[in-house]
C-alpha cells in the first residue's frame, strides 16, 4: 500500500510554517545566536538556535491549557496544527478508530522537571504541581494530540534521541503500509534549550566552541567542534494514497521505505565502521524497491560533530559505492541548529520540499571543507536538480540509527 504526505506543519527556529522554513534553509542564514532563555555567562556554550515570540495561543491552544504544557507539547501541538490545516481533512468524514498519532520526543518535559525539581528543593514537596507528571512524560503531546482530534487509532510516543520523530515517521509509514489504518499524525519536538540540558550537552563536549552565528554550526566543515542545540516541533500527517486520492487531497510527497538499526557499539559516538547507519540507508533503499544509484539527494544528519560527520560519510560511500559521488548531500542543521527528537521530522519535510521543488539545501557556513570528507555537500548555495528519490537520515544516542527514503509524488 503506498503512503503519502498530506500535511506539513513546523515550528522551528528557521521559520513556523513549513513554507518560512524551507525559504530560510535555502538562503543559508543561520539562526544561531546568543541564549535569551537564562543566563549562561558561567557555561561553556553561549549560542543555541531559540524559537523566538513563541505564543502557543496563536495555534488555537487555549490559555489555561497552555499553562497545563511543558514548551516540548505547546510546540507539538502547534506543529500539528499546521499541518491538519494544509491537510484539508475533516475530521466528521474520518473513520477515527483508523486514525492514529506517533510522535517523537527525546527528552520530553525537561522545562518542567526543572522547575518543579527547584520547587522541591526550595519549598518542600507540598509546592509540586499535581500535573507535573503529565506534563513531563514523553507520550503527553500524543495524548493531547489524540484528544484534541480525536484519534482513536494507535497513539504513543518514540524515544530514540536524536532519531526519535524520524522513527516516528517510519512506524506511522509502516502502520499505514501495513493496513492497520488510513490517517496518522506524527513527527516530533523538543524544548531543551534549559540549564541542566546545556551544561549536560557541552560537558560531554557535545557543543559548538563557535562564539560567533557564522561558526557554531559547522557540518563536514574541518574547523566543525560540535552541534548548535535547536528547539521547536515539526509533524506530518501521513495516508494511504487511496484514502487520500478518494477525497482530493494534495499530495506532498510519498513515504517509500524506512530503514531502522542499532550500532550495539557506545551510549553517545558513532560506530567507526558506520555499519549501522550503512545497514538503516541499505534497508530504506531495498523497501522501496530501488537501487542506491537512484537516490539523488541525502539530508544527512550531519551534525557537526568530528565523529559524526566523518562516520556517516563513511555510511554513504558504503551504501552507494561508486553513485556516492553523484549524489548530492547537504546538512540543513547549519540554518536550524540540532532540534534533537524534532530533527527528523523537520528534515523530513526540508527533504519532501527539496523534491517537489527540485532544488537541493545548502550547507550553510562549509567554508572550508575537510579533506577527508570528500562527498558534495552542496557547500553554501542551493542546487538545482531533477530529483526523485532522496534520504533522510537520522543518528541518535543508544545508537540508533534512521533513514527514511522519500519520493516525489507522481500519480
Amino acid at each position: 500500500m503506498r503512503v503519502v504526505i498530506t500535511g506539513m506543519g513546523a515550528i522551528t527556529p528557521a521559520g513556523t510554517t513549513p513554507e518560512a522554513l524551507f525559504e530560510r534553509v535555502l538562503s543559508g542564514v543561520e539562526t544561531a545566536a546568543e541564549i535569551t532563555a537564562f543566563d549562561t555567562s558561567a557555561y561553556k556554550c553561549h549560542f543555541a538556535c531559540e524559537v523566538k515570540d513563541f505564543d502557543p495561543t496563536a495555534y488555537g491552544i487555549d490559555a489555561k491549557a497552555a499553562r497545563r504544557m511543558d514548551r516540548f507539547c505547546q510546540f507539538a501541538m502547534a506543529s500539528v496544527s499546521g499541518a491538519w490545516e494544509t491537510s484539508g481533512l475533516d475530521r466528521d468524514s474520518l473513520d477515527l478508530t483508523r486514525c492514529g498519532v506517533i510522535f517523537g520526543s527525546g527528552i520530553g518535559g525537561l522545562i518542567t522537571l526543572e522547575e518543579e525539581h527547584t520547587k522541591l528543593m526550595e519549598k518542600g514537596p507540598g509546592r509540586v504541581s499535581p500535573v507535573f507528571i503529565p506534563m513531563m512524560i514523553s507520550n503527553i503531546a500524543c495524548g493531547q494530540i489524540a484528544m484534541k482530534y480525536g484519534f482513536k487509532g494507535t497513539c504513543y510516543a518514540t524515544v530514540t534521541a536524536c532519531a526519535s520523530s524520524a522513527t516516528a515517521i517510519g512506524e506511522a509509514f509502516h502502520w499505514i503500509k501495513d493496513g492497520y489504518g488510513d490517517v496518522a499524525i506524527c513527527g516530533g519536538s523538543e524544548a531543551t534549550i534549559t540549564p541542566t540540558a546545556l551544561a549536560g550537552f557541552a560537558n560531554m563536549t557535545a557543543l559548538t566552541h563557535g562564539t560567533t552565528p557564522d561558526t557554531c554550526s559547522l557540518p563536514f566543515d574541518k574547523r566543525r567542534s560540535g552541534f548548535t542545540m535547536g528547539e521547536g516541533g515539526a509533524a506530518l500527517i501521513l495516508e494511504s494514497y487511496e484514502h487520500a486520492k478518494a477525497r482530493g487531497a494534495k499530495i506532498y510527497g510519498e513515504i517509500c521505505g524506512y530503514g531502522t538499526t542499532s550500532d550495539a557499539y557506545h551510549i553517545t559516538a558513532p560506530d567507526p565502521e558506520a555499519s549501522g547507519a550503512t545497514l538503516a540507508m541499505t534497508a530504506a533503499i531495498r523497501e522501496g524497491g530501488i537501487t542506491p544509484d537512484q537516490v539523488d539527494y541525502i539530508n544527512a544528519h550531519g551534525t557537526g560533530t568530528a565523529a559524526n560527520d566523518s562516520s556517516e560519510t563513511l555510511a554513504v560511500k558504503k551504501t552507494f559505492g561508486d553513485a556516492a559521488y553523484k549524489v548530492s548531500i547537504s546538512s540543513t542543521k547549519c540554518v536550524t541548529g540540532h532540534m534533537l527528537g524534532a530533527a527528523g521530522a523537520t528534515e523530513a519535510i526540508i527533504t519532501a520540499m527539496a523534491l517537489e521543488r527540485s532544488i537541493v539545501p545548502p550547507t550553510a557556513n562549509l567554508r572550508e571543507p575537510d579533506p577527508a570528507l570528500d562527498l558534495d555537500y552542496t557547500p553554501l548555495v542551493p542546487k538545482e536538480r531533477a530529483m526523485t528519490y532522496a534520504l533522510s537520515n537520522s543518528l541518535g544516542f543508544g545508537g540508533t540509527n534512521v533513514s527514511l527514503l522519500i519520493k516525489k509524488f507522481a500519480d
